[in-house]
């Protein structure tokens, strides 16, 4: 099983510099699923040094910051984790704005690592906390000197990282030939980034846009409750063109999870977005034997041993404890 191999928040300020250099070229693992004929690929952004895909646009949004300066953004977990991790190893300050939704483990994390946070209660018009996650993170930027608001969610910095660095990074790992991909849609700036590259240095790939049931970004007009952390959004996505990607599958919780379930059965621990991606290649794969497949796996599941990986927290919400079949190749 992918392990987290550091806690960032015991090592010194030179060690976490050094890390920085660590980030991106994951690794990939492939699984095999029913019916479906070549071994689906997995890149694994866990094992990025705070374990998440979020990393890649913090490092380059962040770097070259004077020390001493103030960040603030809105993140629902893994980008204020990232953020964190690479503030504190560059000497700046920061301060998350969150909410009720995010993991006990990535709370922890924040607080470890040093970040301000501050929990927003109150839900916005879509009946979530998206929005007044973001509009909290723009007030406080606005009325604090030397502060800057990163705007994960518009900032072309997201897109710009993973058009740079993952986009080349998984095509040179599936030997230069990538048949389809599928892409975890939250923000937007994976698959805006990644689906950019490709479009360019490998016209021929689907790019499958990977979106959850209750959500409004691809235009569903009313969001609803959201179950999977970094899965989705209550608006829109600005980072996102149509020529991002081919077209959108939706998966509901319960299929995300029970792929989580499977996988960390056999040894691959991810989190819930990336069980989507899984979900969604057993679905859109099956019948095409020859298909050269690839899943971004955005993020490392001991994030969410106190919910996907839960029975009382699946079983509280309304899911069953089902896993699906899958084996490693």
């Amino acid at each position: 099983m992918l392990e987290l191999t550091h806690d960032l928040a015991t090592l010194p300020v030179e060690d976490l510099r050094k890390l920085t250099g660590e980030i991106g070229n994951t690794p990939v693992v492939r699984v095999r699923l029913p019916g479906v004929g070549n071994p689906v690929a997995l890149k694994l952004e866990g094992a990025n040094p705070g374990a998440s895909s979020k990393d890649r646009p913090a490092h380059h949004i962040l770097a070259g910051l004077p020390p001493g300066t103030h960040v603030v953004d809105a993140t629902s977990g893994n980008w204020g984790v990232s953020v964190a991790w690479l503030a504190r190893a560059w000497d700046l300050r920061f301060t998350a704005v969150s909410d009720p939704r995010i993991t006990p483990e990535n709370l922890a994390r924040l607080r470890r690592l040093g970040a301000a946070l501050e929990i927003v209660e109150q839900r916005d018009e879509t009946g979530g906390f998206l929005l007044t996650r973001i509009r909290r993170a723009r007030e406080i930027a606005s009325a604090r000197p030397r502060t800057i608001w990163l705007n994960q969610y518009g900032n072309p910095g997201n897109p710009e990282a993973h058009y740079r660095t993952t986009g080349p990074e998984l095509l040179e790992q599936m030997g230069g030939r990538l048949d389809v991909v599928f892409i975890p849609a939250s923000t937007g700036g994976t698959l805006a980034g990644v689906g950019r590259y490709l479009r360019e240095h490998s016209p021929q790939t689907l790019l499958v846009a990977v979106d959850g049931a209750e959500s409004s970004m691809f235009g569903c007009p009313v969001a609803g409750a959201r179950l999977v952390n970094g899965l989705g959004s209550a608006r829109p996505s600005e980072l996102l063109e149509r020529n991002s990607y081919d077209y959108v599958v939706r998966i509901s919780a319960q299929a995300a999870f029970g792929y989580c379930r499977a996988l960390a059965a056999a040894g691959v621990l991810v989190g819930g977005s990336s069980g989507a991606a899984v979900a969604a290649a057993a679905i859109e794969l099956r019948g095409q034997p020859s298909a050269r497949a690839l899943c971004l796996c955005p993020d490392h599941g001991d994030n969410y041993r106190s919910t996907v990986f839960d029975d009382g927290w699946l079983l509280a919400n309304g899911l069953s404890l089902a896993e699906e079949a899958l084996v490693l190749a």
